[in-house]
């Protein structure tokens, strides 16, 4: 593939990404070769945590805006204010091979599972780290994988399953199929969360720890309906007491604030998300639907502190609002995990196996965060999963591409886009692999419908 080339590459642009916000030591000097970054602790660290620096300061890239945005407006969440055509392809789920902003997100996953592989292989053959730091370092890579691997299968399907640096290996894989890649991510995140600390290794939550690594596997679990696993994995996290009770909404996308999980440091204060979310001179860039809009209920605190608007043309239009600084001061971090997920999850779990009293407590849990009542104890089991996509939709709506993945892997993606996109297809589901790589990649084969 294309996008996977030599491990002196890859060292290059980690020393460009390296960013002391991560980690308070120097990154190596100049350019070096890989036998050089991982004879000390402190070089091995330094390329490993400049992975996070790549994954939110280079742009584009799938682990900034380009996920939250191309997924929201591919469903019922968001849209675009005078789009260009590239956008008007995912507005109308009609995307072509060659667009260039799925070759973005599909290059920016593998880049990343490159890196991480890099320095997987890496460290296994260093014999100067020492055994703690080693161990750590690979945890945190086979996380990285694991997260990306995650967002692949949710919105390419089938994709090759690369765990190595071995282009020639690499150049004419074949896609596998998700199980066999959501195994892959089950196994990462499993070994994660065993071998990473409890506690941050800074003063931070700028690198994964254990509860960053339930987090992901507690929704691995949940998208591929292991309800007990998913229930578990969320509970030690909530119970770990870390991240609860639930803070104000105002609170909750600040730098290190009491609900994050896992958090990306951008270099300056204005985060791409802000950027290319909030309007452009007198003109929205992304606006939230309607039918989004209509799912707030009255006086949600979600609504008021969430989303904000601008009038254009005498058209007032809403927009996500989450991260709200425009300054140079760096008072917001990349929200990656937080909290609210997993008690949704739990939830939803919960529900799946008929425990419906504790499915409504952490329902409720979020409501009253939100400042709306609670629901009754007297729910059915279709109800209070009704609800949970409610809640999830609510809290989580312009993040990542959640209310997109929901809506496949709970089977109501047809029923809801029929709805509102009368031209639109069931293959539209997954976007296109890009042309590029299926054309230099003779084992690479295409999604239906493209």
């Amino acid at each position: 593939m294309q996008t996977h080339k030599t491990l002196a590459f890859m060292a290059a642009l980690l020393l460009l990404a390296s960013c002391k916000k991560f980690v308070e030591i120097p990154g190596p000097e100049n350019q070096v070769i890989a036998g050089q970054v991982f004879v000390t602790d402190s070089k091995a660290t330094s390329a490993v945590t400049g992975i996070y620096g790549f994954m939110i300061n280079a742009a584009p890239a799938y682990s900034n805006f380009l996920t939250t945005v191309y997924a929201g407006i591919s469903s019922d969440e968001m849209s675009r204010f005078n789009p260009s055509l590239i956008f008007q392809e995912f507005i109308n789920n009609k995307i072509t091979p060659a667009n260039a902003q799925v070759r973005n997100l599909w290059t920016g996953l593998y880049k990343q599972i490159y890196y991480a592989n890099a320095c997987i292989e890496g460290i296994e053959k260093s014999t100067s780290l020492t055994p703690a730091t080693a161990t750590q370092l690979t945890a945190e890579c086979r996380f990285i994988r694991s997260l990306c691997y995650m967002y692949l299968v949710n919105m390419f399907g089938d994709a090759p399953l690369l765990l190595t640096t071995d282009y020639q290996v690499n150049a004419l894989a074949p896609r596998t199929a998700e199980e066999t890649i959501w195994q892959q991510v089950i196994a990462d995140l499993t070994l994660a969360k065993n071998k990473l600390p409890e506690q941050y290794s800074t003063g931070e939550k700028l690198r994964p720890n254990k509860w960053a690594a339930a987090a992901l596997l507690a929704r691995a679990y949940l998208y591929n309906r292991q309800w007990s696993l998913a229930e578990q994995e969320a509970a030690a996290v909530i119970n770990s007491g870390m991240f609860t009770p639930l803070q104000a909404p105002q609170t909750v996308f600040l730098k290190n604030s009491k609900e994050a999980i896992w958090q990306l440091a951008p270099r300056t204060g204005v985060l791409q998300e802000t950027s290319n979310l909030r309007p452009a001179g007198t003109s929205p860039q992304i606006f939230l639907t309607p039918q989004q809009l209509a799912a707030f209920e009255p006086n949600d605190q979600r609504r008021q502190r969430w989303v904000d608007s601008i009038t254009t043309q005498s058209v007032k239009y809403y927009y996500p609002a989450k991260y709200r600084n425009t300054t140079a001061t760096v008072n917001e971090y990349y929200m990656v995990l937080r909290m609210a997920e997993q008690v949704l999850i739990r939830a939803e779990a919960l529900a799946q196996q008929n425990k419906l009293t504790e499915a409504i407590a952490d329902l409720n849990t979020i409501r009253t965060r939100a400042a709306l009542p609670p629901l009754p104890a007297t729910l059915t089991q279709q109800q209070i999963l009704d609800a949970v996509e409610q809640e999830r939709r609510v809290e989580l709506f312009a993040e990542w591409g959640h209310r997109w993945f929901d809506l496949k892997r709970t089977g109501r993606i047809n029923t809801v886009m029929n709805a509102i996109k009368p031209a639109w297809q069931p293959t539209a589901a997954l976007f296109p692999l890009p042309q590029d790589d299926v054309l230099t990649n003779s084992n690479l084969t295409q999604n239906p419908g493209y």
